[in-house]
């Protein structure tokens, strides 16, 4: 009997039922704990140094940072200590070099973070950088052409009748500072959670449920920015950082429904 023998069948090589998705496979090398403790240290001690070479760099102009701070005093301010005037000077300076330094420690901070983030969203947070730092400065803007003149002016002129302004340098420059830095700060909160919001790590419903949160720490961070107890102050704070939350609750939703999620 005649028969052929058919060549064995080759078995195709099995493939995974769920393949990793491109951008996870793209997320970088697994490292262990000391090694993003070295990783961490190293972005930290380049942050201090560019810190302090900007501070550096501000000292040779802090007393013309300084002369504009307090034009809006209209006159020469006070000291109560032999070392006030100096520490004024230094803080003013530490200051201008951190928000001149505030993009090279914002990329010092994404490159530590990067490696353990998959294509897309290095890609959203490396987009957000330039935005964060220009809504930083135009908060600045925001806090010394609108909210200073106004809180000024309140501050000047209360009880007038009874009180006369002669405040001293420390508490003018810290008022004037903390304001500044923190309302700036305070600008970058909706490109934030817009961001957070289309990597699908937090959604608008989550933030208007918690607005009652949000009032009260607009609340404590308008008491910690303001040294005076008066509504005025607090309120004028207040009223800026719950617009700026309204706004991240509507970029969020935006963001959200861009990035595909439900709800």
């Amino acid at each position: 009997m005649d028969t052929q023998l058919k060549p064995a069948k080759q078995s195709k090589p099995s493939r995974p039922a769920n393949p990793p998705p491109a951008e996870e496979e793209d997320a970088g090398a697994v490292m262990g704990f000391l090694d993003h403790l070295g990783e961490l240290r190293t972005r930290l001690l380049r942050a201090l140094v560019s810190l302090a070479v900007t501070t550096g760099l501000s000292l040779l102009f802090a007393d013309r940072i300084l002369a504009y701070l307090i034009q809006p005093y209209g006159e020469r301010l006070q000291t109560l200590g032999p070392t006030e005037g100096v520490v004024i000077y230094f803080r003013v300076a530490l200051l201008a070099g951190a928000i001149i330094a505030i993009p090279y420690i914002t990329w010092q901070m994404w490159m530590f973070i990067a490696p353990g983030l998959t294509r897309k969203e290095r890609r959203w947070v490396l987009l957000s950088l330039p935005a964060t730092t220009l809504l930083f400065l135009v908060g600045v803007a925001f806090s010394w052409f609108v909210l200073m003149p106004a809180a000024l002016r309140f501050l000047s002129e209360f009880q007038s009748d009874l009180f006369q302004a002669g405040w001293t340098a420390d508490q003018y420059v810290a008022f004037v500072t903390a304001l500044l830095f923190w309302i700036g700060v305070s600008f970058e909160t909706p490109l934030i959670f817009y961001i957070l919001a289309r990597l699908g790590l937090v959604g608008p419903g989550a933030l208007r449920r918690n607005w009652r949160l949000a009032v009260v720490g607009s609340a404590l961070l308008a008491a910690m920015i303001t040294p005076t107890i008066d509504p005025f102050n607090m309120l004028l704070v207040m009223g800026p950082l719950m617009v700026l939350y309204v706004l991240s609750i509507l970029l969020s939703a935006i963001a959200y429904r861009q990035g595909g999620f439900a709800g």
